[in-house]
């Protein structure tokens, strides 16, 4: 997927979840932040960021951040890109060959998943989980505790009991980390969520990406340790 009309800037501060303070151009600007998670270890003051520039006059403010820079890593912090790279894998068979159904944001049981297929052979949900924290070359899942993030483990367990195939696909937004694994210190119920659904036959998958200010590209298999 790409962007269009980034803007490199320096990160000033985040008064809320949902806006952060950058400076772009030695101007300090209002910007949409598209990420609800802490990202503390990413947000540093002054830390190098990239932004959309939008000129919709009903937007509340002109600019989305996109990415930010960590030591050598360039990480995309956009929660809605994971769903999009992984869409567009599954359209080109990265998964599974022979898609006669590809349908975003469907229901089962209490759940809305991310993803419902159909081939052929079998029907499958799939559940999206974007990564952006990293710490020592492993990307690690959740940042902060996430009880709907459990739900959904659950929830692909139950389709597997009743007769379908599933996956979590955990979209880590950077190149260079060497494996993926629950984050235990964060969340031990996520991590115990996550061993149970493999356990019951949900397919546990991580992929890296490949990540420019204004692209970001569904990359190669990462190792699991859950």
């Amino acid at each position: 997927m790409r962007y269009q009309e980034i803007k490199q800037g320096y990160f000033i501060a985040r008064p809320n979840r949902f806006i952060a303070h950058i400076e772009i151009g030695g101007q300090v600007e209002v910007c949409h932040v598209k990420n609800t998670g802490r990202c503390r270890e990413l947000l540093t003051p002054r830390a190098v960021v990239y932004v959309e520039c939008h000129h919709d006059p009903k937007r509340k403010t002109k600019y989305s951040l996109i990415a930010v820079e960590k030591s050598d890593l360039l990480i995309n912090m956009d929660s809605q890109a994971p769903n999009n790279v992984v869409g567009e894998w599954l359209q080109a068979g990265g998964l599974v060959p022979e898609i006669t159904l590809l349908k975003p944001e469907c229901k089962h049981g209490a759940s809305r998943f991310d993803f419902y297929l159909e081939t052929p052979q079998q029907k499958m949900f799939i559940e999206v989980k974007g990564v952006t924290l990293e710490e020592n070359g492993v990307a690690m899942f959740p940042d902060a505790p996430t009880e709907r993030g459990i739900k959904h483990l659950d929830e692909l367990a139950q389709a597997v009991r009743d007769g379908y195939a599933a996956a979590v696909v955990f979209v880590v937004q950077m190149r260079g980390v060497t494996s993926f694994t629950p984050n235990r210190r964060t969340h031990a119920a996520f991590a115990e969520a996550l061993q149970r659904a493999q356990q019951a036959g949900v397919q546990v998958l991580a992929y890296d990406c490949q990540v420019t200010p204004d692209s970001l590209n569904l990359g190669e298999a990462v190792p699991c340790r859950i």
